[in-house]
């Protein structure tokens, strides 16, 4: 404390108690302190001197004590300030608590009391309803028996003149009378037939005199009168007789007659029927026709909802006339205009009216009206206590949308008698058959025309084909898919001019191009086009249950048109001109073409099956399935008809060049002339042999694909090896004719090894070696026959070859004993393979080789079943469908 005089202001004023409030920092603070003493300690020229330093903290330190006695005895008596207040607190809170208590519980008191006059209350106003209700059946029974005592003198002034009271009075009026007729119906007594009859003919009068009434408002335009009528018809007899007027003499009705001649829309009647052209979206008529419908609609909701009770019930009326009078006549019109120019035109004008009656009413929905339910213009008699009791029929709002369900019912009444049972699609069907047999015309009559100029009276596989379609065409009484693809047969028979009776007795007439004839993808995609827009229509006109069964029967359509009137005619005409086609002439390569049309056609087929008709079936599992297996069937029958001209077509190409071969000279291979010998590169026969091959070669590169292709020049290479073998042995072979035989082979090699099949490279290598045992100096023919392929074969099989040497006969002695010496030396060790290779013939040999490895990697397997490995799936799409 003594040095609390030595401490500076600026330290005095950091130690006061306020600066300890808040954010406080220790090192702030004892830098702040020591920031005066250091700048002393730096200004003295001597050494450091901590005493002023340690005088000063001892100071401040002892100031700190001294603050923070003086801060705790602040908070000892805070704290007990605070433990005062707080007992006070709580007292006054415990004070409030009973004091809520209290209240509540008078509060609990008085609400159990007044709950329990509420309840005396409700009984008495039960028991004064109840009494009222009793007063109010024995008033409506007395009045109603007065009433009827009244009828049965044949007085009816005192309801005379409640009708004259005005609006109030025919109300009541209405009520009595409905209530009369259903007391009349009730009472058993002598004259209540003469009174019932009294009171039937008063409300009939009655119903004359309010719809006279509405007849004079409506003239006039008077809403309130017009509504004032409608609701007293209402509560009289359900008001359907004021609605039949108010419906039946509506400018609407009146006023349009439509006739087609008023709305000629030329554009539309002049493509509706060529297929190629876009189906018509709209009609002038039927646009304008709807279009006033729309604006009658929504001027007429207005009006309905201001006049009648009922609005809902009067709008569907008034709609149900507009769809049988209106739009039935002027469909009906359209279609009969269609029908007079093709079934494509009355197909598409159905579809076009379907198309803008469903949006018609999708816009009419729109005008949905809050319905009540009407009275009943008659009671049972177990309700007549509450005729009494003078409580209607419920009668009240409602949510169901009784317009929009008339609506649907409307149209689907309106297109029932189109598209009910097969009618419908019997007419797509034959749509289909017409412009498929017109398309197909001359194409069908030219290949017609070929059978006639070749089969000469005999049967043909043509002549299947007209059997198949006049089988399919003579089902017609059938139903399902058979009736449908049957017309389609048949109309492709009668356009096509391919009918039995007229190929047999008649013939063809008409003058056909080869043009017409060739198979075309633009013909195809055209069919496929026409037959998506006819599946598009089937999809909208019928229900979508029948969505699968209809597509599997326009694919019946499709597979009879596209794939047997269309490409195995084709395949079949081919295979005709094979069959018929002269043997010395050079075989045409134009089937090939054939099959190139048909593999693309079938691929645009397929994937058109795959992505547009299978997924519309997904629905229904057996329908899916078996659209699949008749898929799969057309599909592998014309897979074998294509098989069948592919192996036709092998055929009369091994035949040529089985022919050229056979016109090798005998001396060819053993000239007189040495110098005449080489001057020529190949014989003519090899010249022919190897044009003709290459030939073939590309033709199938652009006409056949994959392994359909390998397959094809396996066979042709393979069936030329062997004649190749056949031939070696029977011609005489000198030393010139030596060279000479080793350059046809060397251009027969080169020739198959642009085929690009390892397979018959190594077969035409054999025979390469095989030509050069005539080449071979004698000495050495023993030591080269066993090497290489020729070293795999039994010597024994080559003596055929070996005959044929020019100086056979000089050491043929010689190199037989040599033989012998050899094969006793090999006897025991291949004497299994050579009991199986005792044959005549090295074609036979080689055949049973096919399993063999000669040499490293080498086989020499020959492909079998060619005939049944032609597959349409050879580009890579697999068009048989699981």
């Amino acid at each position: 404390m003594q040095y609390f005089d030595d401490l500076d202001p600026a330290t005095e004023e950091q130690l006061r108690l306020n600066n300890f409030e808040g954010k406080f920092d220790v090192k702030e603070f004892v830098g702040s302190i020591s920031e005066r003493l250091i700048t002393q300690s730096k200004s003295s020229s001597g050494p450091f001197d901590p005493k002023p330093f340690v005088r000063t903290f001892e100071a401040v330190v002892d100031k700190l004590i001294s603050v923070r006695k003086d801060v705790q005895t602040k908070t000892e008596q805070m704290e007990k300030s605070a433990r005062v207040a707080e007992r006070e607190y709580s007292k006054k809170m415990a004070d409030l608590n009973r004091g809520f208590e209290a209240v509540g519980s008078s509060f609990s008191t008085m609400e159990s009391k007044m709950n329990e006059v509420g309840r005396t209350a409700v009984r008495i106003g039960e028991q004064l309803e109840s009494i009222h209700i009793e007063r109010q059946r024995a008033q409506a029974a007395h009045d109603l028996i007065n009433y009827y005592n009244q009828f049965s003198r044949g007085d009816t002034s005192h309801l005379d003149a409640l009708k004259k009271e005005g609006r109030e009075g025919r109300s009541q009026v209405a009520v009595i009378l409905r209530r009369l007729t259903t007391v009349a119906r009730e009472v058993d007594l002598p004259s209540a037939d003469k009174t019932r009859e009294t009171i039937d003919k008063y409300c009939e009068k009655f119903e004359k005199d309010m719809l006279s009434l509405f007849d004079r408002c409506y003239r006039k335009g008077d809403p309130k009168l017009m509504h004032h009528c409608a609701q007293t018809l209402l509560d009289f007899n359900g008001g359907a007789s004021c609605v039949q007027i108010y419906v039946n003499q509506h400018d609407f009705f009146l006023n349009k007659v439509r006739d087609t001649a008023d709305h000629n829309d030329d554009l539309l009647w002049n493509t509706v029927s060529k297929p190629d052209e876009s189906p018509p979206m709209t009609e002038s008529g039927l646009a304008e026709l709807f279009g006033e419908i729309r604006a009658t609609v929504v001027q007429e909701s207005q009006i309905v909802q201001a006049v009648f009770p009922n609005p809902p019930f009067v709008m569907q009326v008034f709609l149900q006339r507009v769809f049988a009078q209106s739009i039935q006549q002027y469909m009906e019109q359209l279609l009969n205009k269609g029908s007079s120019l093709s079934d494509l035109a009355y197909l598409r004008t159905l579809q076009l009216v379907h198309n803008q009656t469903s949006t018609l009413v999708e816009d009419m929905k729109a005008h949905e009206l809050p319905s009540i339910t009407p009275s009943k213009s008659s009671l049972e008699a177990g309700k007549f206590r509450r005729v009494l009791s003078g409580s209607l029929p419920g009668s009240g709002p409602s949510t169901a949308p009784i317009v929009s369900a008339m609506l649907e019912n409307a149209m689907a009444e309106l297109f029932v008698p189109y598209i009910e049972g097969q009618k419908y699609l019997d007419r797509e069907s034959k749509s289909l058959g017409e412009l498929y047999a017109g398309l197909l015309a001359n194409f069908t009559r030219y290949h017609a025309s070929i059978f006639m100029r070749t089969q000469k009276g005999k049967s043909s596989m043509f002549d299947r084909v007209v059997d198949r379609l006049g089988a399919a065409a003579a089902n017609t009484t059938t139903s399902g898919g058979s009736s449908t693809s049957a017309q389609a047969a048949a109309l492709i028979m009668r356009y096509g001019g391919i009918s039995a009776e007229r190929m047999q007795d008649k013939g063809l007439e008409e003058t056909v191009r080869e043009e017409d004839g060739l198979l075309s993808i633009d013909v195809a995609e055209k069919m496929l086009k026409w037959h998506a827009e006819a599946v598009g229509r089937c999809v909208e006109l019928t229900p979508q249950n029948d969505v699968p069964k209809n597509t599997f029967i326009l694919l019946r359509v499709l597979a009879e048109a596209i794939g047997g009137a269309y490409m195995e005619t084709a395949i079949d005409s081919a295979i005709a001109r094979l069959e018929v086609a002269d043997t010395k002439l050079e075989a045409s390569l134009q089937p090939l073409e054939v099959l190139h049309s048909v593999d693309l056609i079938c691929h645009l087929w397929q994937q058109y099956t795959n992505m547009a008709l299978f997924p519309l079936a997904a629905s229904s599992v057996t329908t899916r399935r078996e659209m699949t297996v008749f898929n799969n069937q057309t599909v592998s029958r014309i897979e074998g008809t294509a098989n069948t001209l592919l192996q036709r077509m092998t055929d009369a190409i091994i035949s040529w060049l089985s022919l050229q071969l056979s016109k090798q000279k005998k001396n060819d291979f053993k000239p007189r002339n040495d110098d005449l010998s080489f001057a020529r590169v190949n014989t003519e026969p090899c010249v022919a042999c190897c044009e003709i091959l290459e030939k073939v070669r590309d033709a199938a590169m652009q006409c056949i694909s994959g392994k359909n292709r390998e397959a094809f020049l396996t066979e042709i290479g393979v069936s030329f090896h062997s004649l190749l073998l056949d031939h070696l042995r029977k011609f005489p072979v000198s030393a010139t004719g030596g060279l000479m035989l080793a350059k046809d082979l060397k251009s027969y090699q080169d020739t198959v090894a642009s085929f690009n099949i390892p397979a018959l490279h190594e077969r035409f290598e054999f025979i390469r070696q095989l030509g050069n045992v005539f080449l071979v100096r004698p000495e050495i023919l023993r030591s080269y026959i066993t090497e290489n392929y020729l070293g795999r074969i039994d010597s024994a099989l080559l003596k055929p070859y070996l005959a044929q040497r020019s100086d056979w006969g000089q050491f043929e002695t010689r190199f037989n004993e040599n033989a012998d010496i050899e094969d006793i030396a090999t006897d025991i060790a291949s004497k299994g393979l050579k009991d199986k290779f005792k044959m005549a013939r090295l074609g036979m040999v080689m055949k049973d080789l096919e399993s063999l490895k000669l040499g490293e990697g080498i086989s020499m397997g020959i492909p079998s079943g060619f005939t049944g490995s032609f597959s349409i799936g050879g580009r890579g799409l697999n068009t048989n469908t699981s």
